[in-house]
């Protein structure tokens, strides 16, 4: 689509943990999000844009590699001291974008486990994001409220003082470590499930952690030091085509804005870092147009998986939610098979190129592999990927006409209108997060178009269209050599 000396900035804008429901341009009323609305006004913002999964690991390994997760049995949510999931022989889309020419960076966060076997911290470490394709990663390395609490830049801890090694451990805290469960007095913000091992600045997080003082970061400075590094990568890289993935952190736990947006939103401290992040979004723009950077650069906006209010922290996110949905119209929200899981905002924006308008057209995350290859004139694809480049720039409306959502291992199907749910065993919600999970006995169908909030199960009374989705399904799993019983082959 484009010739060789014209191929544009790729700029892939990730949030954690975003719902359908959070921006202005996706029918907020109660968040004010000036820039995320720029890019959905001014590009073109998808109405079935999906996440391929419901919670953060798996979606960021389907983004970078083109491959549906459930087909690779790490793809979970991954502890901070695991080993990373992508085959280093494995082409990524960094790896190929590489291939024609691109520079390529990662900046913020990874979370698809580093190195192989036990890690450690105190050496390089790989393999990691520089071995599947990317020549430049400062990175956190799994989420903000798990261990190692340091960023990690090209497989280095950042001001690592040899003489405070770090340690971690995900089994057993070290001996005369402080913890949440122990000494709730050292906390600022106090855990409510889960959130109870090593405390870093006054934070309980998971996992267990000694060592490394100089290194460990300051959570309220996250957002500007990852943005400070997206914009120096762009000026840096501004005279040869480049990709930049960058991962922001926000909404996900712990909610920590800095201080210039405590109390701007209204909502506690999830409010407030979604204006952080929306802010940090604007100046990032501002460096692309600044740069002369913005009509050679296709930028990607969307989230890698649902909302969650309550994550495990008490943060006031509940109480002061008001008359905010952050998942808008849709059923359920991170961990769930209902559609608020793997719905999210997906957004195309290129300046000059892109007309604004919306689309309808189903479009995933997975798809972004192969669209982007077509996009370079590279010839990788991979069986799962589509390439939708001509939908994405608002060429088409021809979309996905399958999809298949993953949440904590179990899997459902989207297909036209119709969202289809197979009989799982296990809690129909997680009390924890208030959240319905989608489990039931009996199989669900819904039709999305008429019923976007799945409130009317139509398997009973529309047994052909359930048997047509159930055969739509089986035979993209029979393909799969996933070991797990719960894909519901049977």
């Amino acid at each position: 689509m484009t010739s060789a000396d014209t191929k544009p900035n790729i700029v892939i804008i990730y949030m954690d943990d975003l719902g359908f429901g959070e921006l202005s341009a996706y029918g907020a009323t109660e968040l004010k999000t000036p820039n995320m609305d720029a890019l959905g006004n001014g590009g073109l913002r998808f109405t079935n844009g999906y996440a391929t999964s419901a919670t953060c690991t798996p979606s960021r390994y389907a983004l970078l590699t083109g491959v549906y997760p459930w087909r690779n049995k790490n793809a979970k949510i991954l502890p901070g001291s695991a080993s990373l999931i992508i085959d280093t022989a494995q082409t990524t889309l960094p790896k190929l974008l590489r291939n024609e020419g691109y520079a390529t960076g990662i900046v913020g966060k990874w979370h698809l486990g580093l190195g192989a076997g036990e890690i450690n911290w105190n050496e390089t470490i790989r393999p990691g994001p520089n071995e599947v394709g990317f020549d430049y990663s400062n990175i956190l390395a799994a989420t903000q409220d798990r261990v190692p609490t340091v960023y990690i830049k090209n497989g280095n801890v950042v001001n690592l003082d040899p003489n405070d090694p770090i340690q971690v451990s995900y089994e057993k805290n070290f001996e005369g470590e402080p913890t949440g469960l122990d000494n709730p007095e050292m906390l600022k913000m106090k855990w409510h499930h889960g959130h109870n091992n090593s405390i870093v600045n006054d934070i309980p997080r998971i996992g267990f952690m000694k060592g490394g003082e100089a290194a460990k970061w300051v959570d309220e400075d996250m957002a500007d030091y990852f943005l400070a590094d997206a914009q120096t990568y762009v000026k840096k890289n501004k005279d040869r085509p480049f990709f930049l993935y960058y991962a922001l952190q926000q909404p996900h736990v712990p909610r920590t804005p800095h201080p210039r947006f405590v109390g701007k939103s209204g909502m506690g401290p999830r409010g407030d870092v979604i204006l952080e992040a929306d802010w940090v979004i604007g100046e990032f723009i501002k460096t692309l147009e600044k740069e002369g950077l913005l009509e050679s650069t296709l930028i990607v906006f969307s989230s890698d998986n649902g909302p969650v209010v309550n994550d495990g922290y008490y943060d006031d996110a509940v109480e002061k939610l008001g008359h905010h949905k952050p998942a808008g119209p849709l059923r359920g929200g991170k961990y769930s098979l209902f559609e608020a899981g793997t719905r999210v905002p997906f957004i195309t924006y290129w300046k000059g190129t892109i007309a604004p308008g919306v689309s309808n057209a189903m479009v995933s995350q997975l798809d972004l592999f192969a669209s982007l290859a077509s996009l370079v004139n590279s010839d990788a694809t991979t069986e799962d990927s589509k390439n939708l480049m001509a939908v994405l720039l608002g060429k088409s409306e021809s979309g996905r006409d399958e999809l298949v959502l993953e949440a904590t291992s179990r899997t459902a199907f989207r297909k036209g209108d119709w969202a289809m749910i197979p009989p799982y065993n296990g809690p129909a919600r997680n009390d924890l997060v208030d959240i319905e999970l989608g489990n039931d006995s009996v199989y669900q169908l819904y039709n999305l178009q008429d019923d976007i909030g799945q409130q009317n199960n139509l398997a009973e009374s529309h047994p052909e269209k359930l048997q047509e989705l159930i055969d739509s399904y089986r035979a993209i799993l029979k393909n799969s050599d996933t070991d797990t019983e719960k894909l519901q082959l049977d």
